[in-house]
């Protein structure tokens, strides 16, 4: 049988346990992800930042006037349709009493 020195030299060389990554390690680990999304996202921003194409004069004139037209169609639309709910809502509140 082991004498009671032997036992408390056994239990003092017990293997060291592995140290987990400390916060520094935690740190610079979370670091280096940043700058690897940072870059992979400023690559992609100038690879589609040379697949923009400037319209030329002829191009501008004709999205403008189509902008136009279409905001004024709108505009008359809108103005009839107002005026006849707004026609069909003052015939039905004199019909019930509503306005003399």
């Amino acid at each position: 049988m082991a004498t009671k020195p032997a036992i408390i030299k056994s239990e003092e060389r017990q293997t060291p346990k592995r140290q987990e990554p400390g916060a520094a390690a935690e740190a610079m680990s979370k670091v280096t992800e940043v700058w690897t999304n940072l870059t992979h996202f400023l690559t992609d921003v100038r690879s589609e930042t040379r697949k923009v194409v400037v319209p030329n004069r002829k191009e501008v004139r004709a999205t403008t006037t189509v902008v136009i037209v279409t905001v004024f169609l709108f505009g008359l639309y809108f103005f009839l349709l107002d005026s006849v709910f707004g026609r069909a809502l003052k015939t039905l509140l004199a019909r019930m009493g509503g306005t003399q």
